[in-house]
């Protein structure tokens, strides 16, 4: 019998459910302007890892680590005073949404191509909160909860790589900055589809939050 690497599995099983439960982010169109949007989003919780490396090696890395934790390889042991524990058991699988998204940890340049440590997220469905969310046990991966944040973002189709989105950034920053708009932080790319998905039908966006009075 032929068996395939658990991060195959993990990819398989990741976009098998993203195509079962396609909830995304929630947010209000404020303007548009041709592929650019700017966006209010709604409060979320995400769970979250930091990865060294670059993008392709960062992503696979992150990805593995939090499919880990929302496919039930989150193992817990309940506690009680004073020393007995209750069989260990795996906790839920949770639905996933889309799309991941990767974020740059930069300095002074705003480049995917010179970043080396990135932020790797998936948006947890929106019916748990804090509290329901099961814990991770792995310390690499944390839960955070988001505010509602107002962003642009560029939907563009095709393969993705650090080229690419630095491009897309680079178009992204310049219409802010034409349109005098004020950015916060660093971009993110975000990826909706599954890696065998012919490029013309992939959907991407990059994102960056931004200071936005609507009128």
């Amino acid at each position: 019998m032929i068996r395939l690497p658990r991060e195959l599995l993990w990819i398989g099983l990741f976009w098998t459910t993203t195509l079962m439960a396609t909830e995304e982010p929630k947010f209000e169109t404020l303007r548009k302007d041709g592929k650019i949007e700017i966006r209010r989003y709604a409060p979320l919780i995400v769970a979250e890892t930091w990865v060294d490396g670059d993008m392709a090696s960062a992503s696979g890395t992150g990805f593995r680590r939090i499919a880990s934790y929302i496919f039930g390889d989150n193992a817990q042991i309940a506690m009680t005073v004073p020393v007995v524990a209750e069989p260990q058991q795996r906790a839920e699988k949770i639905a996933m949404t889309t799309p991941v998204t990767i974020e740059p940890q930069l300095d002074d340049i705003s480049s995917f191509a010179s970043a080396r440590r990135w932020r790797i997220h998936f948006v947890m469905p929106s019916q748990y909160t804090l509290v329901t969310l099961p814990k991770p046990l792995n310390a690499e991966v944390q839960l955070r909860e988001i505010p509602a944040r107002i962003f642009a973002a560029l939907t563009y189709s095709g393969t993705t790589n650090e080229v690419t989105a630095q491009e897309k950034s680079t178009e992204l920053l310049n219409w802010l900055r034409a349109q005098q708009i004020e950015t916060i932080g660093s971009p993110q790319l975000a990826r909706y589809n599954p890696p065998w998905t012919l490029p013309f039908l992939r959907r991407n966006k990059n994102l960056q939050e931004i200071r936005f009075t609507a009128p």
